[in-house]
């Protein structure tokens, strides 16, 4: 049997493809579907690990979790993670191929379709649904041959498409409009709803556009989303909507700070800061002044080397001696603990031009990139304070060096990290480390947080899948979904 298969597409970049198509998966479990998430192709710097040993885009591991599944490497047949500004690394069923600019990606975008549709295949011959997220915007003409990404795939499966827009950009009809103006007569013809998100207000003041938008298209306006306040799910990219609200004064509270790497990766590891009440999280993006803080961390990059150089240039180098000297505690996360050590090396040139960098210098160590990227989940404990750890490794990154006889953590395969001989300085290739209560509490102690308040942050991502998926049961038409996939309601 063949799932239903239905792709989310949107106008813009951020419209809310990834949280519709998360919503709609737990909507569908809680219907008694056996559904998965898929995006066939994918641009982002945030990834997990997948239980076969692969890697894909975050948002596609979260809506595992909303489908109840562990992630697997079919969600998301095609990852691209950029390292300039017009190139990036490709990743095929999980493992990367190479580092490709735009145009050499384009002429290997034909063996990328056959790993897509491949992909697709296995997931809808083992589940009853398959609810699709398209990239960026189907309305992107030069971007149309070969396209895998939006229509190019709903017309090679020939399933349905519905669009969503964020009418928080402003021109939310000409968003849609537009949109369906500009797609050929059979992307149209399977294009069958639309949903507006992030509403505020009155509805029945939206009514007469929602109206004219359903006459002059042909097409139904399934449901408008209202914007939800707090909201804070994985994301693919943005950092904007998730600087930390600081605590009240009167709160026992540490302050972060992270530096906002142009290649950035993975940043989704402060989601749990973000989220805890006593923590004073801080994103400190170009040219901003380098605050006070307690605990500063050097999250993941794509390209240390020259993330690395940008550190250097914005002042961050003698901010952290003088934030280290004066008892303050630092940690660095994968690329960000490569910038640790005394010297990061690139022979063949994965992350840019061949070459070495001089590291921060605070671990006895060096990192050469090679060719073999480091994929696995892992499980352990801190050597700060013994507590339970979990999380993921992505890296192609070989460190060695005396730090290393000092490990950070202990994990179930092998030793991971190091601490600094002073206790101030911690580096690991953990992705996650936060995610556990018990470590994240550690790991504040640590920092100088006292009289902690007990957090779960994976009880709070369910809260906020649930909450997602209960927009989708309120506000928009789930009969006409319903029959749409030929389902029936639980």
């Amino acid at each position: 049997m063949t799932a239903r298969t239905l792709m989310v597409q949107g106008t813009t970049s951020n419209a809310g493809k990834s949280l519709l198509v998360t919503a709609l998966c737990r909507w569908l479990v809680r219907q008694g579907v056996r559904v998965a998430p898929f995006k066939p192709q994918n641009m982002a710097l945030n990834s997990a690990v997948t239980t076969d040993g692969g890697e894909i885009g975050r948002a596609q591991a979260l809506q595992a979790i909303a489908c109840r599944l562990e992630p697997q490497i079919d969600m998301n047949p095609v990852l691209l993670k950029p390292n300039t500004d017009t190139g990036a690394q490709v990743i095929v069923q999980g493992h990367a191929v190479g580092n490709m600019d735009a145009r050499r990606y384009h002429a290997y975008k034909r063996i990328a379709r056959t790993a897509v549709f491949e992909a697709y295949r296995r997931l809808a011959s083992r589940f009853d649904a398959v609810i699709v997220e398209g990239a960026g915007s189907p309305a992107e003409i030069n971007l149309r041959t070969d396209d895998i990404a939006n229509m190019g795939f709903a017309e090679g499966v020939d399933c349905p498409v519905i669009l969503i827009a964020d009418i928080e950009l402003g021109g939310v009809f000409a968003h849609l409009y537009g949109t369906l103006a500009l797609l050929s007569e059979s992307e149209r013809a399977r294009t069958l709803g639309m949903v507006i998100n992030r509403f505020r207000g009155d509805l029945e003041l939206l009514r007469p556009g929602l109206d004219w938008l359903e006459e002059n298209t042909g097409r139904r306006v399934l449901g408008v989303l209202p914007h939800l306040h707090g909201l804070h799910l994985d994301a693919e990219d943005s950092l904007a909507c998730r600087q930390a609200s600081a605590p009240a004064a009167d709160t026992e509270h540490i302050r972060v700070v992270v530096p906002v790497l142009p290649r950035v990766s993975n940043h989704t590891d402060f989601d749990p800061l973000v989220l805890h009440p006593q923590v004073d999280l801080r994103f400190i993006g170009r040219d901003d002044a380098i605050p006070p803080a307690d605990l500063i961390v050097l999250p993941g990059s794509k390209s240390v080397r020259s993330d690395l150089a940008w550190l250097r240039e914005q002042g961050w180098e003698a901010a952290l001696q003088r934030h280290v000297r004066y008892g303050g505690k630092l940690i660095g996360i994968c690329g960000g603990f490569q910038m640790l050590g005394t010297q990061v090396h690139d022979p063949l040139g994965l992350e840019g031009d061949p070459g070495s960098t001089p590291g921060l210098g605070f671990l006895a160590m060096e990192t050469s990139l090679e060719p073999e990227k480091q994929l696995r989940n892992v499980r352990g404990r801190l050597t700060i304070g013994d507590a339970e750890a979990s999380g993921y490794e992505i890296h192609a990154g070989v460190t060695r060096g005396p730090a290393l006889a000092r490990p950070a953590v202990l994990l179930d395969s092998h030793c991971d990290g190091a601490l600094s001989r002073d206790g101030r300085v911690l580096g690991t290739y953990v992705h996650g480390l936060f995610d556990l209560d018990a470590a994240c509490a550690a790991l504040l102690h640590w920092a100088g947080l006292r009289g902690q308040r007990q957090t779960d942050f994976r009880a709070t991502r369910e809260a906020a899948i649930d909450r997602i998926a209960d927009l989708v049961q309120e506000h928009l038409d789930t009969e006409w979904l319903l029959r749409l996939l030929d389902l029936k309601a639980a």
